[in-house]
């Protein structure tokens, strides 16, 4: 039997939409795909099997392989993670920031980040953030989605990618998503003016389509993120300006953080490397550090 090949693209209570080249398809997985405890994602390249054609029915009969898979939000095949940081309410995370960036660089997936409101940081705190990743090459987007300013920036960015915004609630993703589409895709939240802080509105992943080959996914959970798959000794790796420097330390297996002789503490020296990025590289080492103590 020959079978179509497609994307799933949206899943409600375990019935999936699948994007072939032939339309959409509302699908259910194969009995076999139970029995072997494969759980379909978002993301996922799948073979279907026609059911009824009119009313567009069909069997999802096998599992292909991801080239990336993201455990929580479960999310497979992303190819570009946009990293949105609010400027002001919620105030900048960068520490979440730096994990995600380390993260999408383990997963070697692009990362783009997306400075929005920033008509709200009237002392412009953001440029500073701004030239930090820039200096290391990250490619850095302003945005006020509200006044649709960086909008067409952004759109160009994500061309031909499968995109996941990410970042913490109430910096502006649905905004953003929805500037980009013209129209309400995601629910818009608000953010509490008690705690200011955001309330999560996003409750389902699904892949938008903007353009021909390009999706955006809108990525509930990323603001319990957590990077514990990345080994505490391997994370130097992960932080891009660090990779030239590593082979400077005295020791193998250099933690850059008590060691003397370290190649990293010489690049901080001579303003080589950012003083707040290895401030937080250093919690991020004790945070996996400490996760990894408790799992033994």
């Amino acid at each position: 039997m020959e079978y179509l090949q497609g994307q799933i693209i949206k899943n409600i209570s375990n019935t999936y939409q699948v994007k072939t080249n032939k339309g959409y398809y509302e699908a259910i997985p194969r009995g076999k795909l139970k029995n072997d405890e494969i759980t379909l994602v978002v993301g996922d390249i799948v073979k279907i099997s026609i059911e009824d054609e009119e009313k567009k029915k069909a069997i999802i009969e096998e599992l292909c392989a991801r080239k990336v898979y993201i455990k929580r939000p479960k999310l497979s095949n992303i190819t570009q993670i946009i990293l949105v940081v609010s400027s002001k309410d919620p105030k900048p995370d960068l520490l979440l920031l730096d994990k995600q960036l380390a993260f999408s660089e383990y997963l070697k997936i692009k990362s783009v980040i997306v400075l929005n409101k920033i008509d709200l940081d009237k002392n412009k705190e953001f440029e500073k953030i701004k030239q930090i990743y820039e200096n290391i090459g990250y490619k850095v987007i302003q945005t006020q989605a509200n006044s649709n300013i960086g909008i067409e920036e952004l759109h160009q960015v994500l061309k031909g990618n499968i995109n996941a915004f990410s970042g913490n609630s109430g910096v502006g993703k649905s905004t953003l998503i929805n500037s980009l589409f013209k129209e309400t895709k995601t629910e818009e939240g608000e953010i509490s003016k008690r705690n200011k802080r955001g309330k999560n509105t996003t409750t389902s992943i699904q892949l938008y389509e903007i353009d021909d080959n390009t999706y955006i996914a809108d990525t509930p959970g990323f603001s319990t993120f957590e990077i514990t798959e990345i080994p505490s000794n391997e994370l130097d790796k992960y932080f891009v300006e660090f990779k030239q420097y590593i082979n400077k330390c005295e020791f193998v297996g250099c933690t850059h953080i008590k060691e003397q002789n370290c190649g990293i503490k010489k690049a901080l020296e001579d303003k080589k490397i950012s003083q707040e990025r290895y401030e937080r590289f250093c919690k991020i080492y004790e945070q996996l550090k400490e996760k990894e103590k408790r799992k033994w």
